[in-house]
């Protein structure tokens, strides 16, 4: 790879701070329109680009892969997962992967509480039926949720963002229980009085309050089944900051349509953009398009890790956030 002005291609529109830095530093090509580039735009830009900084609704597959160009040697992910990247492809063709871990941890974690407050006390519901006009004032009975302050809360992830969710719900009261591939450090669990439960399907039973923090991958693709999410107690809600294909989304639609759980906060979908229409019926359920690290400081730090990264890889060095395939 040339060692000045590399061509970096960008996917998307990024904020108008890390798209100036990028400018003084690279041979950059933004998208202008912001529309999500097409399966041929981004075969094209593979053949082209020294480095492509795509985002995390680009997929990049081994088979685009097969037609990268002899010039591309980085992929600087703007996001913090990489499910939307063959790395395994990647790393055989000589391409390095790096992603913007650790920034948007906080962000995510705020959203989390945001969401659980939402679908626990009927925020949305409330909005709703103000605005509607058809409000006629206080009323004993009228918008009863739920309190948080005592509920069991279980994590699915106790990385990063589920221990900052957990940090965040020690202070509104909940008793922290979590399910992680690893149990935690014993300093974080005696901070957070948090109970670690090595089977998963036994969390779930005992919980209020289940929030999704694992990424996606193989393994977690569908780890809350049909048959997992029925091990939760009808008065429970499921709270998914992470990815949609953790869930069996087909599978929470009945039981929440049922009632066999209470609610949802979904900022994630199985198969986003699109949204299962009959989760939009329910008005049990908090939607969200995908939002819980849109902050403007999430996202010029996640730039500015970008740009570290690819500036890092241009001199010849070791990028700090290299993504290794998991065959290694």
């Amino acid at each position: 790879m040339p060692r000045n002005r590399p061509l970096v291609i960008v996917t998307r529109r990024l904020p108008e701070v890390v798209e100036a830095r990028m400018a003084e530093l690279f041979d950059v090509r933004l998208n202008e329109t912001d529309a999500p580039l097409s399966r041929e735009q981004l075969r094209e830009a593979l053949q082209e680009a020294d480095v492509l900084v795509p985002t995390v609704t680009d997929r990049i597959d081994a088979a685009l892969l097969a037609h990268a160009g002899p010039r591309l040697r980085l992929i600087a992910n703007y996001g913090a997962g990489v499910d939307n990247i063959d790395v395994e492809a990647a790393y055989r063709r000589g391409i390095t992967v790096t992603n913007t871990p650790g920034v948007l941890t906080e962000d995510t974690a705020d959203m989390t509480i945001a969401l659980i407050l939402a679908v626990m006390r009927r925020l949305v519901e409330g909005d709703r039926l103000v605005r509607s006009g058809a409000w006629t004032g206080w009323s004993p009975t009228s918008m009863l949720g739920h309190r948080i302050w005592g509920k069991r809360l279980g994590i699915l992830g106790m990385g990063r963002i589920g221990t900052a969710v957990a940090r965040r719900a020690r202070a509104f009261g909940m008793s922290i229980h979590y399910h992680n591939r690893r149990r935690v450090h014993e300093s974080i669990e005696e901070e957070l009085e948090a109970t670690y439960w090595s089977s998963l399907d036994q969390m779930l039973a005992r919980i209020d309050i289940l929030s999704v923090n694992c990424p996606h991958t193989p393994a977690t693709y569908h780890l809350l089944s049909a048959r997992r999410l029925k091990l939760l107690r009808p008065h429970a809600i499921v709270v998914n900051t992470s990815r949609g294909e953790v869930i069996d989304e087909a599978a929470l639609v009945r039981m929440l349509r049922n009632r066999e759980i209470a609610g949802a906060g979904l900022d994630v979908f199985e198969h986003e953009p699109a949204v299962n229409p009959r989760l939009r019926e329910l008005p049990n359920v908090v939607l969200l398009p995908h939002m819980g690290s849109a902050t403007l400081e999430g996202r010029i730090e996640m730039g500015e890790k970008v740009i570290i990264n690819i500036k890092t890889f241009v001199d010849g060095h070791r990028p700090p956030d290299r993504v290794l395939p998991s065959m290694l």
